[in-house]
């Protein structure tokens, strides 16, 4: 089975050492989309929609929406943002019955 969830953000960034229009100050409103896949629990849930939200929001939507994203990683590419977003919820959601994450 899975599950996805969509969230969005909005943040400003501008990309170091980069020769375009991209090196000025910008603004972008981001779309997170998290996909679970696994087997259902004894609850019948491969996770909780309520746990998925708040740990998102805790761990990505608080830090990062209406944030300058470069005041947090270094180069903000969407690449090295996608990392740090990995980084930040791959073991909060991680679980036994969990077959991939992305």
């Amino acid at each position: 089975m899975i599950l996805i969830k969509k969230f969005k953000f909005d943040a400003a960034h501008n990309l170091i050492h980069y020769h375009g229009k991209c090196e000025r100050l910008h603004g972008h409103t981001y779309g997170l989309v998290i996909k679970i896949s696994g087997e259902p629990d004894k609850e019948d849930m491969v996770i909780d929609f309520t746990e998925l939200k708040a740990i998102v929001k805790e761990n990505v939507l608080d830090i990062l929406d209406h944030a300058y994203i470069n005041d947090i990683i270094e180069q903000p590419t969407a690449e090295n943002i996608a990392v740090w977003i990995w980084n930040k919820l791959y073991t909060k959601l991680k679980r036994d019955n969990c077959s991939y994450m992305k």
